[in-house]
């Protein structure tokens, strides 16, 4: 079907209801594939299960999170192109060949969930805001930004290790360091089954906070004046419009609009400055990683 190696990437947490049936699916619809369990600290058999159905089983000592999970996983896949997909049953191992199909035409290939596949509407809407934030940061239509089923190329995937949280947010930061890194991106249409067991641990204001708070370190990572230029406006505007109401009401300028015009001026030259040591930054990691490949 291609000529690379492909690795499964399944990080677990006491999924061993669900856990066995999905690697043999797996197994059976992709038999040279090769799959790897991350067992995060499950306090039930997980681990004996998923080896049981033929998988490759890495464990951790104690839960360290779904971010770290996949972080084990990259570090020890031997694949070309690396598909991490979840355990509990939602993603269809068909739809494997999808992804793959796009590859390695494209960098990194993404499931997107349709709004109605979200699990709540309260959720359909954080992803929204979420996606709208993140496709400004990124000047890129992102149609599913926290989806966890993806193919990456390996050497891609392993350059943005550092970056990558131990939480559930890895799917925010891979999707923005890759298209900010000047990588290429598509998007595909996926169907999510209901789960097979158990639910979502995540929770909508604490990690809507965590994802919001990543957009923006990513942001500021790899284009802080996308940050920095619309707070510095947004001050001035204010100091500007203060000002305009004080001269007409009261003939004067005061100190209030002093401070705000001022503020904005040096928060517009901490971007300015923010800008240049980023890009300088890039440039030190892209000679960085062209020496690295001719050794």
């Amino acid at each position: 079907m291609q000529n690379f190696k492909v690795s499964v990437i399944l990080p677990t947490y006491n999924e061993a209801a669900t856990i066995g049936d999905l690697v043999l699916k797996i197994k059976d619809l992709y038999p040279d594939f090769e799959v790897i369990v991350i067992n995060d600290g499950s306090s039930d058999n997980t681990d004996e299960v998923a080896e049981n159905a033929g998988a490759h089983v890495y464990s951790h000592p104690y839960n360290i999170g779904n971010g770290a999970a996949i972080k084990s996983g990259i570090r020890v896949a031997s694949g070309d192109v690396l598909v991490f997909m979840d355990a509990d049953g939602q993603h269809d191992p068909a739809d494997i060949a999808g992804l793959l199909k796009y590859m390695p035409d494209y960098d990194m290939v993404v499931g997107a969930r349709s709004i109605r596949d979200q699990a709540s509407v309260g959720r359909a809407i954080g992803n929204k805001l979420y996606n709208w934030l993140a496709s400004y940061v990124a000047k890129f239509y992102i149609q599913d930004l926290t989806s966890g089923f993806r193919a990456i190329k390996s050497k891609i995937a392993k350059s943005f290790l550092y970056l990558i949280p131990n939480t559930y947010s890895y799917p925010t930061t891979l999707t923005l360091s890759v298209l900010r890194s000047g990588w290429s991106l598509k998007y595909i249409p996926i169907k999510i089954r209901a789960r097979s067991a158990g639910k979502s641990s995540i929770k909508l204001i604490r990690d809507g906070v965590r994802f919001f708070m990543i957009i923006t370190k990513i942001c500021t990572l790899y284009s802080p004046l996308r940050i920095f230029l619309p707070v510095s406006f947004a001050i001035f505007m204010t100091g500007f419009l203060y000002y305009m109401y004080t001269l007409i009401t009261q003939g004067r300028f005061t100190n209030m609009s002093a401070l705000l015009i001022t503020t904005s001026i040096i928060v517009f030259m901490m971007g300015l400055i923010s800008e240049q040591i980023c890009q300088m930054r890039y440039e030190r990691r892209e000679a960085d990683r062209a020496l690295i490949s001719k050794e």
